[in-house]
């Protein structure tokens, strides 16, 4: 966008001036004819399909609605007020009457009307009021609607429709104000928008959003007509900043040129499409019957929600020149044949509406194509031309004038769109489905629970039962025996003392004596009954002894099992001991051979760049290229087994744990293992080692077994998802020994070439920790740190050229950019490789441009694009300088 108020004004300005905006284009005279499509509108925003509510609407499917006009003129530019000082204006105006006036001579002139009329102090606020804003309107009542500019070059249409107004919000074109206008009247949870731009391009429709989709195809469904672009970019839009965010995006892919008519002429026809689709709010219908029945209830719920979908089109056409008056030649000359025969189709299919002609011809190009449905379709349709006051442009701005006319008598049969959402009443049911069985398996449970409560409560009241019952048989049986013991006695006693005294007591009465007997007979009854309870007992005493006797032999069965248990556990511990003394001979043979090798012996694989950190530099304990070691391992391996050697990373003993973590540095360093180690626990236990060892050596040796892991881009994110990062920062940020720095340098270098990572590294500090491992100058860490800022850049400028990310450099934001700058050129091969690597991918993005300037990096990417020892990174660096235009600029300056 241009810096002056007019893209296509040259120099001129609008002036405002206090003129009221309230009125709009349903309110002003050339809109009376139907003033209640509109208003009928807004009314039925909140009903359904009208055939299935039997509401009634002012403006059903099917209304009438004329193509509205207004016409906006642009003031004078500075060009103009030099050379036209003398001459008057060709065009006067006469907004209160919707007139204009064009001037043939002095004398006599042609009287036009409009539906509006604006002049040139007429605020953006009151043009969008009187243009689009009833069009918006429809659009969210499900009509679809367009808005588009028509005019000479130079004459203020970007102007009025894109403007983004960052500069001044009043300045804010119809594009920025209706999308203001649509959020404000959706929900977010229930409604969407989703928004295309193209331009139409010497008949090529292209994709703004996406500029490798440059030749997009025009299909039409077969069975409502409807035009649709398959392949065209489709985005959902859920803020205004958002939204002008892709307007900027949009307007940088667009094609400009300069002419002698305006310094930032259009090329192409820009199309802004905005399909919204709104949730339909119905009011419950009031039920005459005085007891409802469920049924109606049960109808009124399965009854799927009513979605309206409309689609708002914002047309901003390249301007019609003359090629007399604009100076094009060669490929500009060619656009403007385009754009020419582009709008003189347009201006017959309008031509063939306005006079009802049975052809008309809208397969003649691809703009007309596009807009079927807003000369003489279904589509609710403004369009503003604009002109300019000069008198040399006479010829354009009568033109421009007859097309507007000419559109106003074209006739347009507008059509809601609504339909019933039943995924949306399927997503409901579902949530009630599932909510129903939740209840049913809650009660179900708490019914279960209550039965098992119930029966413990009843089993233990029965218990206590019998055990109460139990102690007071016992009581009463002995209380019994007592009595009756004592009764005996008693009647003993009486019986001598009587015999004794005196025989003629023995003479009583026979009723005396029955009676006696009687209550001998009774309390001999009650002994044997007592008797027989005493046995019952004795029988449940037998019983609980014999099921003692089977816990007891439970208990034996116990014992032994857990003297099996004690023996299997000592020939563990046997095992254990022998792979312990196993580690320790194979790690005294590593040793031998390590002194052997650097004795005499130097078949030593070592790979410096971009692959996998096995060991320390120069320390060849973990990997070698021959047999020494290796053959131990794989043996150990194969006769003990991945667990055994994991358990042992837990062992008490610090020499067998070291070692064990050697064996595993060595197996990850085979692809073949990588796999094995992490389902086995591996990368857990090794994560675990670096935090709760203090030894430096295990540090080491575990970050290089990480390192391997690395390599693989599924065992990245299972180390990010453990917290590896962070702990290797930690190491990084306490560790002084140059090899552990190396290793963890090599580990998060590994980690900076996943693309889906970079946020959480950074998050969790991973480049800070890259950066803080430089305090150690030694040689391969700083080789190590340069590949990591080269992966990362890589990604960075792969997530940019696919329009992923489009902010600032993240190594940027955290002060890598000095240290790569001073490292540039340094003396050892690999970290000079892997900064000219990194500083040509961070200048691929524009948005880095100017802090790379800023930090003496310019420099640095000539000198690449000269000096470089590797051809493939002079060219990229040649490429890059060539491709940004803030670098060039730069350089003409210092030049």
């Amino acid at each position: 966008m241009a810096n002056n108020n007019y893209k296509n004004g040259g120099g001129g300005g609008v002036k405002t001036k206090s003129i009221s905006s309230s009125s709009s284009f349903s309110s002003s005279s050339g809109y009376k004819s139907k003033p209640s499509v509109t208003s009928g509108l807004r009314r039925s925003s909140t009903g359904s399909v009208s055939n299935s509510t039997g509401g009634s609407h002012k403006d059903t499917p099917g209304v009438s609605g004329r193509v509205r006009v207004a016409v906006r003129l642009r003031p004078r530019n500075n060009e103009e007020l030099s050379t036209d000082a003398d001459f008057a204006d060709c065009v006067e105006l006469q907004p209160e009457l919707k007139r204009l006036k064009l001037r043939r001579n002095n004398w006599d002139s042609d009287t036009f009307e409009f539906d509006e009329v604006l002049t040139e102090f007429a605020s953006q606020k009151r043009v969008y009021e009187v243009v689009a804003k009833p069009v918006v309107e429809s659009v969210l009542d499900g009509y679809n609607g367009t808005v588009m500019a028509y005019g000479q070059t130079g004459t203020g249409k970007t102007y009025t429709l894109g403007r983004l107004g960052d500069e001044d919000t009043s300045a804010r074109g119809i594009m920025v104000r209706a999308m203001e206008d649509i959020f404000a009247e959706i929900s977010p949870e229930t409604d969407s928008i989703y928004v295309s731009y193209l331009q139409l391009y010497m008949e090529t429709i292209q994709d703004l959003l996406d500029p490798t989709n440059d030749n997009l195809s025009i299909s039409e469904d077969p069975k409502n007509g409807d035009i649709t672009l398959p392949g065209a970019t489709l985005i959902e839009v859920r803020d205004q900043p958002s939204f002008v965010e892709l307007l900027r995006l949009g307007e940088a892919h667009r094609f400009a040129a300069n002419t002698k008519l305006n310094t930032e002429s259009s090329r192409s026809h820009a199309i802004l499409m905005v399909h919204v689709k709104r949730s339909v709010k119905e009011k419950d219908s009031v039920s005459t019957i005085e007891n409802g029945s469920s049924k109606s209830h049960m109808s009124r719920t399965m009854k799927p929600p009513v979605v309206r979908k409309g689609k708002l089109i914002v047309v901003d056409l390249a301007g019609s020149e003359r090629i007399d008056k604009s100076g094009s030649e060669g490929h500009t000359l060619e656009e403007a044949k385009s754009i020419n025969l582009s709008l003189s189709a347009l201006g017959k299919c309008i031509n063939a509406l306005a006079e009802n002609s049975s052809h008309v011809p809208v397969r003649d190009s691809k703009l007309t194509r596009l807009l079927r449905d807003s000369f003489g379709g279904t589509a609710r349709t403004s369009l503003v031309i604009t002109i300019g006051p000069s008198p040399r442009h006479r010829g354009e701005t009568s033109s421009t004038i007859m097309f507007g006319q000419r559109a106003m008598k074209v006739e347009n049969m507008l059509k809601i769109k609504e339909e019933f959402d039943y995924k949306s009443l399927a997503r409901k049911l579902d949530v009630q489905v599932e909510s129903l069985i939740a209840e049913h398996e809650r009660q179900q449970k708490a019914y279960k629970d209550e039965i098992k409560r119930i029966s413990l409560e009843a089993k233990k009241q029965v218990s206590e039962a019998e055990k109460s019952y139990a102690d007071t048989l016992e009581k009463e049986r002995l209380k019994y025996q007592r009595d009756c013991m004592e009764s005996i006695k008693k009647l003993e006693t009486q019986l001598a003392v009587k015999q004794s005294n005196d025989e003629s007591r023995h003479k009583t009465s026979n009723g005396e004596l029955i009676e006696v007997k009687k209550l001998l007979q009774n309390e001999i009854l009650l002994r044997k009954s007592a008797e027989e309870e005493v046995k019952k007992l004795q029988n449940q005493v037998m019983q609980y002894k014999k099921s003692e006797v089977a816990g007891n032999a439970e208990i034996l069965k116990l014992r032994k099992k857990l003297e099996d248990e004690v023996h299997q556990k000592e020939k563990l511990e046997e095992e254990i001991s022998m792979l312990q003394n196993q580690l320790l001979q194979l790690s005294f043979d590593a040793d031998e051979t390590r002194k052997q090798i650097e004795s005499g012996d130097h078949s030593i694989e070592m790979t410096p760049d971009m692959g996998s950190l096995v060991s320390p530099v120069r320390q060849p304990q973990i990997k070698y290229s021959g047999e020494q070691e290796k053959g131990p391992v794989a043996k150990l391996f194969g006769q003990v087994g991945l667990q055994k050697i994991l358990s042992l990373l837990e062992a008490d003993d610090p020499d067998v744990r070291i070692h064990a973590v050697k064996v595993i540095a060595n197996l990850a360093a085979e692809a073949t293992n990588q796999e094995k180690i992490v389902e086995a626990g591996g990368l857990t236990s090794l994560l675990s080692l670096l935090t709760t060892s203090e030894d430096e050596n295990i540090h080491r040796v575990a970050a290089g077994a990480i390192a391997n892991l690395a390599m693989n881009e599924s065992n990245q994110e299972l180390i990010m998802s453990q917290g590896g990062i962070s702990l290797l920062a930690m190491i990084a940020e306490n560790a002084d020994d140059p090899q552990t720095l190396r290793m963890v340098a090599g580990a998060i270098a590994n980690l900076c070439g996943n693309d889906r990572l970079q946020i959480m590294l950074r998050a969790e500090g991973g480049i800070k920790a890259l950066l803080g491992m430089v305090r150690c100058r030694h040689p391969d860490v700083l080789a190590q740190v340069a590949r990591g800022i080269a992966n990362f850049a890589k990604c960075e400028s792969r997530a940019s050229t696919q329009g992923i990310k489009s902010g600032k450099s993240l190594l940027i934001e955290d002060g890598a950019l000095p240290w790569i700058v001073k490292n540039a050129n340094n003396e050892v091969s690999p970290i000079r490789r892997h900064i000219e690597l990194a500083l040509c991918h961070m200048a691929q993005h524009e948005v880095n441009a100017k802090d790379m300037i800023s930090g003496g990096a310019l420099w640095e990417l000539v000198r690449i694009s000269r000096d470089c020892s590797r051809e493939d990174i002079r060219i990229l660096a040649r490429r890059t300088l060539s491709s940004s235009p803030s670098f060039q600029v730069e350089l003409k300056r210092l030049r």
